[in-house]
């Protein structure tokens, strides 16, 4: 004991040095012209210290004053350069996609959680998962058993659950609900499993909540300036770090077992009639138990907080914006009596709605990758081998050279425009008009780009029709407060979003 203190205590009084030597500086500006200062031998290390709570807004807030976008920062031990500049992007995510894979930065802080899966992956690992993954996403009967989840989950679960908080004025945290719809959603696409989060009792998951430990404590370990303290932690095995073990042992555990159960059931069955992910991959031959559990793993990872925490901002911002409320639901109202998936699909304007919510709260705020070779970007920044290169999607949405003045408001009309009729003026219909993927990386670009796009976007109308046409979803922060943004590996609104659900009256 006496020698892990030994080791581990100037460790852990290195920041707290920094944040003494530099307190009566705290109320002194940190940007000159834009870029962060820096100094001698401990770089851009106080006003990160300074802005650690509120690094993506802080970063963003950089990047809107940088002519070009992008700039430099040293922290002791590596450099980082951020950038929220679209050439840059396409430089990084498909002109030099080799040069610039997940590096050793992220894959170290997720690997005791994501092992090699598909999302901590680079090189020629990533590049079989990816074929293997790509080829099951764009089956037909993938999408209609994501379907069918989908809507099981909204009318026997959310919609009750909805209906039971109007009915007794409850109020609920919105954003607790959504990551629990769509974990539920997640896990029965995946495993075939149902952990039930969503039952009427709003049970205690163990799955989920190791879950959420492993996902809480990596995104520290991203987030950290002085990755030494982690890594000295795990070696100790003290800490959050000996508690991520035991709850990474016990996510990992249970897919096995889940990976087990699955080879047995498709066994005796003797036939493909479950249509989740790992019957798929383990019916395509992919039997390694190890590569597979990672795999499912993963698409958890990348399917569960994405959609919700991008439906959380959504109706945040329907409330707060009464005529998109009513656009949309006039939209809802011309497409009722329609097929399930034939109603939303068409669906142009809420479709235009999620984008603008996704443009202002990106679901993943930042990206980073690790150069392995010296480069320049476009815009003539130059990176050398061993830089982390980061690009902030929650400040590419608010770029005025990208959005123009108005980028601050929140109008589903600018991914709009007004279709010509046959004598070739306007008519009342909407045509959707996108953005390029590099202007808008939220689902990623390049050969990463996120195979399924399409069907969050599926999910997500169909749950915004599902509750808009038979509620109104009403925030119950006290008087003067309002959602705070909480930048993590996903998108988070601090404290949860209380609200009360009211019955629509038609």
């Amino acid at each position: 004991m006496l020698l892990q203190l030994t080791i581990s205590l100037p460790l852990f009084l290195l920041p707290l040095i920094f944040i003494f030597i530099f307190a009566k500086s705290k109320k002194q500006s940190t940007i000159d012209d834009g870029v962060p200062k820096s100094y001698p031998i401990i770089g851009s290390i106080i006003p990160l210290l300074k802005n650690r709570d509120n690094l993506t807004r802080w970063t963003a807030s950089v990047l809107q004053r940088s002519p070009s976008a992008t700039f430099y920062f040293y922290v002791p031990g590596f450099h980082q350069v951020m950038t929220a500049n679209p050439a840059n992007v396409q430089h990084i995510l498909k002109t030099r996609f080799d040069n610039y894979p997940k590096g050793d930065v992220f894959r170290h802080a997720l690997q005791d959680f994501l092992g090699n899966g598909i999302f901590n992956a680079d090189g020629q690992t990533w590049k079989f998962q990816r074929q293997v993954a790509s080829h099951e996403f764009n089956t037909k009967s993938l999408r209609k058993f994501v379907e069918t989840v989908v809507d099981t989950e909204l009318n026997e679960r959310l919609i009750p659950l909805f209906a039971d908080a109007a009915k007794n004025n409850r109020v609920l945290d919105l954003q607790d609900i959504l990551q629990r719809f769509a974990f539920d959603n997640i896990c029965k696409i995946a495993f075939g499993f149902d952990p039930e989060c969503l039952l009427p009792s709003l049970p205690k998951s163990e799955f989920a909540e190791a879950f959420d430990y492993c996902v809480m404590v990596c995104t520290e370990r991203l987030r950290g300036l002085f990755p030494i303290i982690w890594k000295v932690k795990r070696l100790l095995n003290v800490g959050d770090e000996r508690r991520l073990r035991v709850a990474a042992k016990k996510v990992n555990d249970y897919a096995k077992h889940m990976v087990r159960e699955k080879s047995k059931e498709l066994k005796e069955k003797n036939s493909i009639e479950s249509m989740d992910l790992l019957s798929r991959f383990l019916t395509s031959g992919h039997s390694d138990e190890d590569f597979v559990t990672d795999v499912v793993i993963s698409f958890i990872v990348a399917g569960r907080d994405t959609t919700s925490a991008a439906l959380t901002w959504f109706f945040w911002q329907v409330y707060t914006n009464p005529h998109v409320e009513k656009e949309i639901l006039t939209e809802i109202g011309e497409k009722s009596g329609m097929p399930i998936y034939e109603e939303v699909k068409d669906m142009v304007y809420t479709h235009a709605a999620l984008c603008e919510t996704m443009r202002l709260y990106p679901p993943v705020p930042v990206d980073s990758k690790d150069a392995q070779n010296d480069d320049v970007w476009p815009d003539g920044t130059i990176i050398k081998k061993g830089y982390r290169a980061m690009f902030n999607i929650y400040a590419m949405g608010r770029i005025e050279m990208l959005w123009g003045s108005d980028w601050a408001a929140y109008k589903p009309e600018r991914w709009l425009k007004k279709a010509e009729n046959e004598n070739g003026g306007e008519n009342k219909k909407w045509n959707f008009v996108a953005r390029d993927q590099y202007t808008y990386p939220v689902f990623q670009a390049g050969p990463r780009v996120c195979l399924g796009r399409e069907m969050a976007f599926l999910q997500m109308k169909r749950v915004v029709a599902g509750v808009l046409n038979r509620f109104k979803v009403v925030p119950a922060f006290k008087e003067g407060d309002g959602p705070e943004f909480f930048g993590l590996l996903t998108t988070k609104m601090k404290n949860g979003f209380p609200v009360r659900i009211e019955e629509r009256t038609h």
